[in-house]
Parts: C-alpha cells; sequence; structure tokens
C-alpha cells in the first residue's frame, strides 16, 4: 500500500511509519521538515504547513492517509477535504480526552463527547483540547463520509515520549533511595505501548476498517503498584516506597498528573482509566508485556543528555520536601 503519514516524525508517527516499513508499504511524509528530519532518509518527504500549505499534496494519490497531528477542526477538515479525492481511507488518531465525563468507569465509543460554547476556539488548552478533538472527528467524517478510521487512544507510552507521563516512574524507580509514590498501591491505570498503537493501526489500514475505537490498555486491569513492581524488576532496584495520602499530597499543592503522572484522584476521574476497551480487542489489538515497555523506555530515557529537562515528574528537592514533611507530621 501507498500511505501519507501527515507527521510520522515525533513520538507515534515515527512508530506508525516503521511499522509501515516494516510490514513492506512505501509511505511518505508530510510535515512542516522541523522535528527529527534525520529520521527516515530513503523515505519519501513533503513539506508543507497543514494551515494553507498544502500544495506538495496536489496531484497525488494514496491508498490511505494517517493523521497523527490534527488538533484544530479547521485544520482537519482542510486536509480531509484537500486529499478525499485522492485517497480511499483516513485515519485520525483522537484521543479519550474527547468523553464529556469521566465520573463514570466503563465509557464505550458511544459515550457524549465534549462540547464547546465557541465551536470556532482555537486555542488548545486543558479545556478546550477534548472537545477540539471532537470536532476534529467531526470533521474528517464530513469530507469522507464512510471512509474514516478514529482512534481515540489512552496515554501513549514507550520510547521517544516526548511528554515524560510515564518514562517518570520507571526511570524513578531505577534511580533507587527514598520515593514518593501517591495514594497505595491498587488504584488502577490504563496505558498503550506506542509500537502495540501503530502495529495495529496499520493493521486496520490494510483492512480498510472504519468506524471509532477507544485504544489504550492492557486488556486486563493494571494496578499502579503493578507498574512500580514491574519497574523494580527490569531495573534491579529496591526503593523504598512511600505511599502519601491524597489528601497531604493535595493540600501541599501537588499536581495530578503533572507532578505526579498517571495519578487522576477524585470521583470526577473515577472513569479516566476505566474507559472500555472491547471494540479495539474485537478488531485484534493486542499489547506486549509491560516489562518490555519498560524495559525499552528505561533504555531509550538513559540515551537523552545528562541535563535533560523532564517535562512531568516531581524534581528530587520537591520530592524530598515533600517526603520530609510527611514525616514531620509524623512525629510524636
Amino acid at each position: 500500500m501507498k500511505i501519507l503519514i501527515l507527521g510520522g516524525t515525533r513520538f507515534l508517527g515515527r512508530h506508525l511509519a516503521e511499522s509501515a516499513l516494516q510490514r513492506g508499504h512505501e509511505i511518505t511524509l508530510f510535515n512542516r521538515g522541523k522535528s527529527n528530519p534525520e529520521l527516515f532518509p530513503d523515505v519519501e518527504r513533503l513539506t508543507g504547513d497543514r494551515d494553507g500549505g498544502l500544495s506538495a499534496l496536489d496531484g497525488r494519490n494514496w491508498d490511505a492517509v494517517i493523521d497523527t497531528c490534527g488538533y484544530l477542526p479547521r485544520i482537519v477538515a482542510l486536509s480531509a477535504r484537500t486529499l478525499a479525492a485522492h485517497t480511499a481511507h483516513y485515519t485520525f488518531i483522537s484521543s479519550i480526552s474527547v468523553y464529556a465525563d469521566f465520573g463514570q468507569p466503563g465509557l464505550d465509543e458511544n459515550a457524549t463527547v465534549g462540547k464547546l460554547d465557541d465551536p470556532t476556539v482555537e486555542q488548545i488548552t486543558n479545556e478546550t483540547y477534548g472537545a477540539l478533538k471532537a470536532l476534529c472527528e467531526q470533521a474528517v467524517e464530513t469530507e469522507m463520509p464512510g471512509r474514516a478510521l478514529v482512534i481515540r487512544p489512552g496515554l501513549i507510552v514507550g520510547p521517544h515520549d516526548p511528554t515524560d507521563r510515564f518514562t517518570y516512574w520507571p526511570m524513578r524507580v531505577a534511580s533507587g533511595g527514598e520515593m514518593l509514590a501517591p495514594d497505595g498501591p491498587g488504584w488502577e491505570t490504563q496505558i498503550i505501548d506506542a509500537r502495540d498503537l501503530a502495529d495495529w493501526n496499520i493493521r486496520l489500514v490494510e483492512n480498510s476498517v472504519t468506524g471509532t475505537y477507544n485504544a489504550t490498555g492492557p486488556a486486563r486491569p493494571l494496578t499502579f503498584g503493578e507498574v512500580l513492581d514491574v519497574s523494580q524488576t527490569v531495573s534491579n532496584t529496591l526503593p523504598e516506597i512511600l505511599w502519601l495520602p491524597e489528601e497531604y499530597l493535595l493540600t501541599n499543592g501537588v499536581l495530578p498528573w503533572s507532578d505526579l503522572p498517571l495519578w487522576l484522584p477524585g470521583e470526577e476521574n473515577e472513569g479516566a482509566d476505566k474507559v472500555d476497551i472491547r471494540k479495539a480487542l474485537a478488531a485484534g489489538l493486542a499489547f506486549r508485556p509491560l516489562s518490555d515497555t519498560i524495559a525499552d523506555t528505561i533504555d531509550w530515557a538513559n540515551q537523552r543528555p545528562a541535563d535533560y529537562s523532564w517535562r512531568a515528574g516531581l524534581k528530587p528537592e520537591r520530592e524530598r520536601e515533600l517526603i520530609d514533611g510527611w514525616k514531620a507530621l509524623a512525629l510524636p
């Protein structure tokens, strides 16, 4: 197949490109040429801008298009409209953040999505991101009715993750010593290795699958305690984990999801890590062992510069401050 990837040189995009190449497909990358331009030197690259700079796509045809980097419905609609007559199939990578209410577990693909009071807004914030993604989905279906595949991933993890939202934990465990963890080991989380997501996406494209799919994992419930346990086994370290209560952390200004990645306390987030993925499983979504994801993530993270600035997680001095504060409260 001839596959056009919009993006293709960052996190999920580069894994999609690698998967497609491994499966014998011919790929073209369309992007601005700014991120990792050294990747895939033997692959056709088209340079342009999705906001009015699509001329490099003129007169070209592909069997399928995968849109990895659409965030604004106006721009996604422009891309889909431009390519509608030049491809049979369009994948849009969306997000489970489209859902309006995470207060209940078991959200499936028919759950209500978020809406914006002003659908023309183009400021991407924590408050607008999910609803904008929902509008992007609608734009693709409008431009290519019956030919669109919409994938709604949860937290994507693994090598080359630019967010550090998962990487922080295996690396923190590997560094050993006394470490802070939120609440207790029993709360559930959901993640998906970018490589598993990419392989599955390419298989769906090969079979011209359409429709909407939640895509996170694993197939069984995963606790945060298991994430840390497997990280200890993989890194052969045994840190002293202090499970600090939710109330203490929140009172001291610790930010869920950013200061302590994966952690989403509160009844309003009860369903955020219990999304229904039965439809994706029935369509062949499969997962590598968690230990492989953690090992590969650690290997990749260890190759980054020593002065790398983390984008998520507690800084060591802040973690120490919180641990010392908690211990002081326990003194007689």
